[in-house]
């Protein structure tokens, strides 16, 4: 009772985590919308003359929407931004900018729902178990059970099975407290979240009842188990990580940006002619403007300028971003073979707080970038008057990560990797029973 207990209460910290961060999120994503209103309207007073000038200081933030499911499993959006505010000068230079925070917090994470699923239930499940049969050969009562009944296997399960039952209710209360107190909605990725959870639970039991088929002592029992939760936990995640990072080296973010901004600041010592061809080269629908001839500088030159330093840095951007998804699916294949992994990775996939979701949201901040660029490129060359935009229409972008629910490759391993230690537990206590029978 008392673990039980410690769980719940566990289980409960974790939902406030996640309730104050998905409150945080909201805070910060209607705060930016307020203040780029502000903003616009602020340098749309002041810069009234020139609509490029204009343009070089307004910022267009894109929000990463935050599913209320997140709350259960914060994953990796408590490292990456939640909002990208960007000018329509060159992406690369401004795409990586974060607010900043402690390092060691970072470091630390949010112990979130997924957390305590992940590594606390699993410490319950091994404490609750890992003794069902030892305790009786240890407690000379095993002898008088195989006199006495037909079948003292069904004792053991009987134990197993309420523990099962007392596990699987305080996760599935602790999961409808969530539902309610983050006000989760009943869709596809909670249902499939919930059954997630009570499969990596089973998978625990499941291993518990393997263990305690070899006929161990309790010490080893409880032994072998924690190995079990280091390897799976700790070593095996702390391994894949290593080795995708050294497969799939990413460059450099900082790198890029340097390209980036090299790019086009080098431009200012250069001739003007071969910018604006490579500008007009990859946007035909611009060769009608021209930099004024004997001029140093015009906002077409300028922007153009701009737009090259993305270009020279195109590549790296691009890496780093194959990269990222290469590690990412080479990391959730392997994980389909041990369970936490897989967990994690299916957990954060449902609540949209995987990587996935990171490369999604920068996706959609280059189509937004592009799409304003091209917008705002023939007012600025034609230097329309700042009055003809209704400025109030730009306001705040939204990304809604749409993704379906992968119900096979969520489920599937647990459930085979749970029944292949059922199965093998079950010809091991067949031998038991056929030995202590003779």
């Amino acid at each position: 009772m008392l673990a039980l207990l410690l769980i719940f209460v566990v289980g409960l910290v974790s939902l406030h985590v996640g309730k104050r961060f998905i409150d945080q999120q909201a805070e910060i994503i209607e705060m930016n919308a307020d203040k780029q209103e502000e903003s616009i309207e602020r340098y749309v007073k002041y810069n009234a003359d020139d609509i490029g000038l204009l343009l070089y200081y307004l910022k267009f933030g894109l929000a990463n929407e935050t599913p209320h499911l997140t709350g259960l499993s914060i994953g990796h959006r408590d490292i990456h931004p939640t909002i990208q505010n960007a000018k329509i000068l060159n992406l690369e230079g401004q795409k990586y900018a974060s607010r900043y925070a402690n390092p060691m917090y970072q470091l630390l994470g949010k112990m979130d729902f997924g957390f305590v699923l992940v590594y606390f239930f699993p410490l319950i499940i091994i404490a609750l178990c890992y003794n069902l049969l030892s305790e009786e050969k240890e407690g000379n009562t095993w002898g008088l059970m195989m006199i006495q009944s037909q079948n003292p296997l069904k004792i053991i399960r009987q134990k197993l099975l309420i523990r099962l039952v007392s596990i699987l209710s305080v996760l599935i209360i602790l999961l409808i407290i969530g539902k309610i107190y983050l006000s989760i909605p009943a869709d596809a990725a909670f249902f499939a979240f919930v059954l997630t959870a009570v499969l990596y639970v089973c998978f625990w039991f499941a291993l518990a009842w393997l263990v305690i088929s070899f006929d161990r002592s309790s010490t080893q029992n409880a032994q072998v188990l924690l190995l079990a939760w280091v390897v799976l936990t700790f070593v095996v995640p702390t391994a894949i990580n290593a080795l995708s990072v050294n497969l799939y080296p990413v460059p450099e973010a900082y790198e890029t940006m340097l390209q980036s901004r090299d790019g086009y600041h080098n431009k200012w010592d250069t001739p003007k002619a071969p910018t604006i061809e490579k500008f007009q080269e990859k946007y035909p629908q611009f060769s009608k403007y021209e930099h004024p001839e004997g001029k140093n500088f015009s906002w077409f030159w300028y922007y153009a300028m701009q737009h090259t330093g993305d270009e020279e840095a195109a590549a790296s951007a691009k890496a780093i971003k194959e990269r990222l998804a290469l590690r990412d699916r080479f990391s959730r294949t392997l994980g389909y073979l041990f369970p936490s992994l897989h967990t994690q990775f299916t957990i954060n996939a449902l609540c949209k707080s995987d990587m996935t979701n990171y490369l999604n949201f920068i996706g959609q901040l280059e189509t937004n970038h592009e799409e304003k660029r091209l917008y705002f490129y023939p007012k600025i060359f034609d230097n329309k008057p700042v009055s003809d935009e209704i400025w109030a229409n730009f306001s705040q972008d939204y990304f809604e990560d749409a993704r379906g629910v992968n119900w096979l490759g969520a489920l599937l391993p647990l459930v085979v990797i749970s029944l292949l230690s059922v199965a093998m537990a079950w010809r091991k206590f067949r031998a038991i029973t056929s030995l202590s029978l003779d």
